[in-house]
């Protein structure tokens, strides 16, 4: 049997959620399907950086990379052309999109309908491509991971998806990153100068997160409590930025501003688990999410996390987290302050937060995929 994989997503420079799990299932793959022929799927210029399975015994050969070097429509026409001359049983795509010409054999994870609820979080183009070909992708596939039990329910509602064809896999997160970076790195320098204490969010600056929610809970924390911290934003713009934007700049005009929030961009791995390290509380108070990643992350490194209280971020943070109503900068503000404040509150959600990531595995979500691909 011979299984292919669209590696595309798992291989960019720049990783966020959906080409995390991209990069880690298929690196936790190796070794549930190192006795399988795989052929890897990568765009022109693409690189794995880790080992490949070697070849099988008999001479057949294990896991090849097959660079497919079609510069636009890639999945629907480059991989397509590519299955069709060279078919695979089975097809296993870690992100939304199957090609138009697959296998009968095709699995798809979805990582969210995030674009069918929060619809004024998404250009209308967005909106119009996400929606045709997510919706094509689950009816064509043999099977569809959901990442959560409430983005399976919503495939049920919105797309009408059978229960039986769909299986929720939970994703892992990291517990063996990169060495910590030396606080003289020029990124941390700006934050940690006089060893200043912040608060934290990290995730593409866009309307879905709700970080103008953020900015107005910090301006409330700030007149309110008149906590010292700062506000560190870290991620790429997205769809919204330019009301982000204006709104930090408006804040920062006020007279006698005693707000200090620092934009960093993208950063690279290292810099991004110093930062979860060394700040005091992490905010994720997103309006609508598929899992949850971030939170995960933040709680490996210790550190308390703010988040809402609707779609799947109850079903992933339980009660190891400090919830909140996203649409009220109140609410969020209110369930910071409660873990600045309260010792035992903040020490007890950082416990319950350690025990918390111990139930999301690599190796587990890898192994539960592999089954489906191999069965």
């Amino acid at each position: 049997m011979k299984i292919g994989i669209d590696g595309s997503r798992a291989f960019l420079k720049q990783r966020t959620g959906i080409e995390e799990y991209s990069y880690q299932v298929i690196k936790h793959l190796r070794e549930k399907l190192k006795t399988s022929q795989v052929v890897l799927y990568l765009r022109k210029n693409q690189e794995v950086d880790f080992e490949l399975p070697e070849n099988l015994p008999a001479g057949r050969q294990g896991w090849k990379i097959k660079i497919i070097k079609w510069p636009r429509f890639w999945t629907q026409i480059g991989l397509s052309f590519e299955l069709f001359f060279h078919p695979v049983d089975v097809l296993f795509i870690p992100a939304h999109i199957l090609p138009l010409y697959h296998p009968k054999k095709s699995i798809v994870t979805i990582h969210g309908l995030e674009f069918e609820v929060t619809k004024e979080a998404y250009s209308f183009w967005e909106k119009i491509y996400m929606h045709l070909s997510i919706k094509k992708s689950c009816f064509w596939a043999s099977k569809v991971i959901a990442v959560s039990k409430n983005t399976k329910e919503d495939l049920i509602e919105f797309y009408k998806v059978p229960e039986k064809k769909i299986e929720v896999i939970y994703e892992g997160v990291s517990t063996c990153h990169a060495e910590l970076v030396s606080a003289s790195h020029k990124i941390l320098k700006q934050v940690q100068d006089d060893n200043a204490k912040y608060l934290l969010f990290i995730g593409r600056l866009e309307k879905r997160k709700n970080v103008e929610g953020i900015i107005e809970a910090y301006k409330i924390l700030k007149e309110k409590y008149n906590i010292p911290h700062s506000l560190v934003l870290v991620g790429s713009p997205g769809y919204g930025y330019e009301s982000i934007k204006l709104k930090i700049e408006n804040c920062l005009k006020i007279e006698n501003c005693k707000l200090k929030i620092i934009e960093l961009g993208y950063i690279e791995e290292a810099v991004k688990w110093q930062l979860l390290h060394d700040a005091d509380v992490f905010l994720f108070p997103s309006f609508y999410e598929g899992f949850g990643l971030p939170i995960l992350e933040a709680q490996v490194q210790g550190v308390p996390v703010v988040t809402s209280n609707v779609s799947s971020l109850p079903e992933i943070g339980g009660d190891s987290v400090a919830y909140c109503t996203p649409g009220e900068p109140i609410s969020i503000a209110d369930s910071t302050y409660k873990i600045l404040s309260d010792e035992n509150f903040r020490n007890g959600i950082i416990k319950k937060g350690y025990e918390n990531v111990k139930k999301f595995s690599w190796d587990k979500c890898a192994e539960e995929i592999a089954k489906l691909l191999i069965n």
